[in-house]
């Protein structure tokens, strides 16, 4: 059992700080937000994932896990402090470390006795070395002399499924010098190290290096589906049994091979743009991840264009039922989402949206500001539908998988032309075609 300090309650600390909790650790969540604070204490949890509320429950009502505003008494009797704090983009695409930089100096500034500084946050490759830095200065400052070592330990979590990733990971990826420190992060994971989790030890910047080639090589992953997708359409060929086909090639795999709007959410889009940034500064571009960038950002503008070009006439005066907002489903993160791109780029051209999410809509309030006049929010998917032109579903939440398609099309306007089929846009591929002209739509996927 090792005593942890956790530094931020966002969706890393709280799921990190919680799990370790589950491994037998006794963790301190900290944060500088009162009310967020106030809140965790009361049970309240600020963020949707799902099984996060009955791990911290589980853990805080067995005295493992605690939350606190205050940094420096945790800090003084934890033998390890995480760091996962955000690293928002900058305006050139590099990650901003002044969240980082704060928490290792207050680290600096409390620490009394040996303890090891965790990098959970992402963060660019050479950080480590600044948290090592920074943690100096301080202690210089104080006149004291006391022995820390910083690794860098990147998470590998995927929204919506954290907490089973965090538990039992394809990983753990440790990124330090010290044998001290590694003995200190292996009695942290010894759940996982007594399981034969796959342990890779290595130099910190290999550690964050690790972090952003990963979640490069899958954005460009999901970017090159994409792009076979549009070439499917120009041939009539079918991306579904194209991916289902590659998938199978071992040297391939099938994941991450969905076609759809575009890859969003907190990680892909910042880090290949991080990672990109720092192939430019270091004279050794990356061209690939520079391409899926822009492919990206192309494939939201495709989609505006699919459902202007499906319903054949301008979106001016047209009224569209948008099925999902968040970025992926089982998640209410709406950062990058394809939908935000999406629905400005419908409004735009001058249409209304009726816009449905199941856990997403209290962030669209503010996400929508700017054209919320052209916005109507519904109760739920069927509402939403209701006095629409057409829809489009771009969150493949489970409930949008099995609409009632007799009534979607009740509830539908009929179209303008005479003999004319409503148009069902499905851009997360979630039904077949068949079932869809059979029950009365003229059908429009991804790639099909």
């Amino acid at each position: 059992m090792v005593k942890i300090t956790v530094i931020g309650t966002g969706y890393v600390g709280l799921v990190s700080g919680a799990c370790l909790a589950d491994f037998g650790n006794t963790v301190i969540c900290v944060d500088s937000n009162s009310e967020k604070i106030k809140a965790l204490r009361d049970g309240v949890i600020p963020i949707f994932e799902p099984g996060l509320d009955e791990v911290v429950s589980r853990n805080v009502r067995e005295g493992r896990l605690s939350f606190s505003g205050s940094l420096a008494a945790p800090v003084k009797g934890s033998q390890a402090v995480f760091i996962a704090v955000g690293t928002p983009p900058r305006e050139d695409g590099s990650a901003d470390l002044s969240h980082v930089e704060q928490a290792a100096r207050e680290i600096g500034g409390a620490v009394e006795s040996y303890t090891v500084v965790v990098d959970k946050s992402t963060v660019p490759i050479g950080t480590a070395r600044k948290v090592r830095n920074w943690i100096g200065e301080e202690l210089a400052r104080r006149g004291a002399d006391i022995p820390f070592d910083v690794v860098s330990n990147p998470e590998f979590l995927r929204e919506g499924s954290a907490v089973f990733d965090f538990t039992h990971p394809d990983r753990v990826v440790i990124g330090g010098e010290s044998p001290r420190a590694r003995e200190i992060m292996k009695e942290v994971y010894r759940s996982l190290y007594l399981n034969e989790t796959p342990y890779i030890e290595t130099g910190p910047e290999t550690a964050e290096m690790i972090k952003y080639a990963s979640n490069a090589f899958l954005a460009v992953k999901i970017t090159f589906i994409n792009e076979i997708a549009n070439l499917c359409e120009k041939f009539a060929a079918d991306v579904q049994d194209v991916a289902n086909a590659m998938g199978r090639d071992g040297r391939i795999g099938a994941k991450f091979l969905h076609p759809g709007p575009g890859y969003g959410g907190s990680c892909f889009p910042k880090d290949t743009r991080a990672l990109a940034k720092a192939g430019r500064d270091g004279r050794s571009p990356l061209t690939l991840v520079e391409a899926a960038i822009a492919a990206n950002e192309r494939q939201k503008e495709l989609m505006v264009e699919k459902i202007e070009s499906g319903l054949g006439a301008s979106l001016k005066g047209k009224t569209i039922a948008v099925l999902g907002l968040a970025f992926k489903s089982n998640t209410d993160d709406m950062r990058e989402s394809p939908a935000i791109a999406i629905c400005r780029g419908l409004v735009e051209k001058g249409a209304c949206l009726r816009i449905s999410d199941p856990a997403a809509m209290k962030e669209a309030s503010w996400r929508f500001d700017s054209i919320k006049d052209s916005i109507y929010r519904a109760g739920d998917e069927y509402d939403a539908v209701k006095g629409a032109h057409t829809l489009a579903i771009l969150t493949p939440w489970n409930q949008y998988r099995n609409l009632d398609l007799e009534r979607i099309k009740e509830l539908l306007l009929p179209p303008e032309k005479p003999g004319a089929l409503p148009c069902f846009f499905d851009l997360r591929n979630i039904y077949r075609r068949k079932e869809v002209e059979e029950a009365g739509f003229e059908y429009f996927g991804i790639g099909k």
